[in-house]
């Protein structure tokens, strides 16, 4: 699904960020990255989301080149992206509200997104009732928790059915049960549908639970890329085990302990 060629990226002058880059990601699989403050795991999601261009080096999702965001890429943000002047339905129906702008295009919105006002609501609706924010529908960001505003994030992702979904940092901001609870929906949709997802975070417990596939990148220039084949992936919440310890020993391991 998502194929780096030689990808090349730094800001201005600093020094390079990914040199030479390769990574090969299928249709269904489940990623996490992990890695200390400042080593572009989060530069990663904006170069494959279409935000930044590679000074040299191409991205092909779906077997076409990257040169602009992609209607079918959900990205949820850790900032949340909110817009302080919407509701919460507003923000959670924004993509599919530029999607009945623009119509079917194949830019802005998918050429089969045929989409009605009642279905887009209906759907919005939907999501915020799964993600237990439905009688927030009418507040404002400045009126909502952390933790509120990133699940209007992320329903915002949900309501377009994305094929690929890139989250940075997406549960930092949640309390321990509401965030297993997301994981498992995440999970669910990987499972139920082949959702594929890359995920961003800097806990190592929860890169084990959410990536079957971890990669690793480090502080300076990234070329190679290390990854670790996760057995132990899927287990959210409960007792995780022995084998589930000593994978979070093996990643802790490779990071040498830094994170921040």
């Amino acid at each position: 699904m998502i194929r780096v060629n030689d990808l090349s990226f730094a800001y201005g002058q600093h020094p390079s960020i990914f040199k030479g880059f390769n990574l090969s990601v299928e249709k269904g699989e489940a990623w996490v990255v992990i890695g200390p403050s400042g080593c572009g795991k989060t530069t990663l999601l904006y170069l494959l989301a279409g935000l930044r261009r590679p000074l040299s080096g191409r991205i092909f999702i779906e077997e076409k080149l990257i040169t602009r965001p992609r209607p079918r890429t959900g990205l949820v943000l850790q900032d949340h992206g909110l817009l302080p002047w919407a509701t919460v339905f507003n923000n959670a129906r924004l993509g599919l509200s530029i999607w009945e702008f623009y119509g079917p295009d194949g830019k802005h919105a998918p050429r089969d997104s045929k989409i009605n006002k009642k279905e887009a609501d209906k759907r919005v609706d939907f999501w915020l009732k799964r993600l237990g924010i439905l009688h927030l529908k009418d507040r404002y960001p400045i009126q909502l928790s952390r933790g509120q505003r990133q699940r209007t994030a992320i329903a915002r992702s949900l309501a377009m059915e994305p094929d690929l979904l890139l989250l940075d940092e997406p549960f930092s901001a949640l309390d321990a049960p509401t965030r297993e609870e997301l994981e498992r929906l995440v999970l669910d949709l990987n499972f139920k549908q082949e959702l594929t997802y890359i995920l961003v975070t800097h806990d190592i417990e929860g890169a084990v639970a959410m990536g079957a596939k971890i990669l690793i990148l480090q502080k300076g220039q990234n070329s190679r890329p290390r990854v670790i084949e996760n057995h132990c992936w899927g287990r959210v919440g409960g007792v995780k085990g022995n084998l589930f310890l000593e994978q979070c020993d093996k990643i802790r391991l490779e990071l040498g302990g830094a994170l921040f």
